[in-house]
């Protein structure tokens, strides 16, 4: 028994020995760390002092250290940056859906500004900017070099003025110019409206108004149609939807779910960590749904698409996602700026990041290219074949009633309207046709 004690005990004591030995040096490297961390903030004061005496033109000191604070954050990763008080400001009205611009939402890719995505019906879109377009050049001025924000503020300027910006697109073998003139762009977060049976609801933003617009968008169309019976799905359009607020892309995600999570979020520290989960409640009582995504949809989209998926709630059509898998939080600072930082990255309810990988469609659909206007499209079409109905003399038929024959003819509209829209969007359309498959399986009427 003694020999288990003395044991014991000399285990204790090589413990307490052993952690003495490991703590020296710890201490030691966390010395010389604060060390380095006060020098390299004493270089920087004697920089920005050089600079107050020394640079050749008279410099703003305030305006120094904003460049300081922005160049510091802008290190970090193309999400994070310093928000003066103007931009600031302009954010939080760009939140509640309206501001002044050109209507794209950007970022910045090897030094260039990249469009994540045009925003529907803006002078951007109807100049025919693209999702996955570099800006190279501002009215002749390279922006190369150039931080996101000092880009953006280049593409700024009064409503109805107008601007050149060089653009180098995929498939084009020369880079060629796009001129816009800016506008006050007002987003309508939903848009809403039925294409036969089917109800499709265009996200074009994750804002305040979104849930809102969603929820009675939705009512309005299904009211139309006669109730809920009579609509045999939902297509949730986020193509070019550049995401928002995470609080909106939850809520939207809520909207279609009875149960499970959403989406989690994860920081550096594991105590931070956060899950959201749905709550009994599904607007369309269960119909089929479909999820319409492209290069151009992002952050709050890749979260609805993204738990839809997961769930086996929805179809997902299109092509991959942009990829942004990370949640910024935006922090006041003195002054009235602000701070936007990347504070953790966010998690499919399968556990899967997003992040750089996009959400990957269950059914790839590409969008085919806007076809430019020629003499030929131009061209009378060709009169339609004659068919028995034609023919003079030809047999009447009888075996059919009145509403028989008008049930036909109405099943033929319906069926050249679908052949239009896959001339005018053909993802849609497909998204459609499989919504027509799901209630031939399922035997709904």
């Amino acid at each position: 028994m003694k020999k288990f004690v003395m044991a014991a005990i000399g285990g204790t004591l090589a413990g307490i020995v052993a952690t003495t030995q490991v703590a020296g040096p710890l201490l030691a490297q966390e010395t010389e760390r604060n060390s380095n961390l006060y020098e390299q903030l004493d270089l920087f004061g004697d920089i920005f002092e050089r600079i107050r005496s020394q640079y050749v033109e008279e410099v703003d000191e305030s305006e120094l250290i904003e460049a300081a604070i922005d160049g510091m954050l802008s290190s970090l990763d193309p999400h994070s940056s310093y928000l003066s008080p103007e931009d600031a400001a302009a954010m939080r009205v760009q939140t509640r859906g309206e501001f002044g611009g050109l209507g794209i939402e950007v970022t910045q890719e090897e030094g260039f500004v990249k469009v994540v995505s045009p925003i529907d019906g803006t002078p951007a879109d109807e100049a025919g900017i693209e999702s996955g377009d570099f800006i190279t050049h501002v009215d002749g001025e390279s922006v190369l070099g150039l931080t996101l924000d000092s880009a953006v503020d280049l593409m700024r300027g009064p409503v109805g003025s107008e601007i050149v910006i060089t653009v180098v697109r995929e498939g084009e073998a020369e880079p060629f110019d796009v001129s816009i003139i800016r506008d006050t762009i007002k987003l309508t977060a939903v848009r809403a409206r039925t294409e036969g049976e089917t109800v499709v609801l265009r996200v074009t933003t994750f804002n305040d108004q979104t849930m809102p617009n969603l929820e009675s968008g939705l009512a309005e169309q299904v009211k139309a149609a006669g109730g809920i019976d009579k609509v045999n799905g939902v297509v949730l359009d986020l193509r070019n939807n550049p995401g928002g607020l995470l609080t909106q892309a939850i809520k939207v995600s809520d909207a279609f779910l009875e149960k499970g999570e959403i989406v989690s979020t994860r920081g550096r520290d594991p105590q931070d960590g956060e899950r959201f989960n749905a709550v009994p409640g599904d607007l369309t009582g269960g119909k089929p749904m479909v999820v319409l995504i492209n290069g151009g949809s992002a952050s709050a989209s890749e979260i609805v698409a993204g738990a839809l998926q997961d769930h086996r709630r929805a179809i997902v059509v299109g092509t991959k996602s942009f990829g942004k898998g990370s949640v910024q939080t935006v922090m006041p600072l003195r002054g009235d700026g602000a701070m936007r930082l990347t504070t953790a990255r966010y998690y499919t309810p399968s556990g899967r990041s997003i992040q750089a990988l996009g959400v990957s469609p269950d059914i790839i659909v590409e969008q085919p290219r806007r076809q430019p206007v020629t003499e030929e499209a131009d061209a009378p079409k060709r009169p339609r074949a004659r068919t028995e109905a034609d023919l003079r003399g030809r047999l009447n038929n009888d075996s059919l009633t009145e509403d028989e024959i008008r049930q036909i003819k109405e099943d033929r509209a319906k069926a050249e309207a679908a052949a239009r829209l896959r001339d005018e969007d053909y993802q849609l359309a497909y998204a459609i046709d499989i919504l027509k498959g799901l209630v031939a399986l399922s035997g709904e009427e």
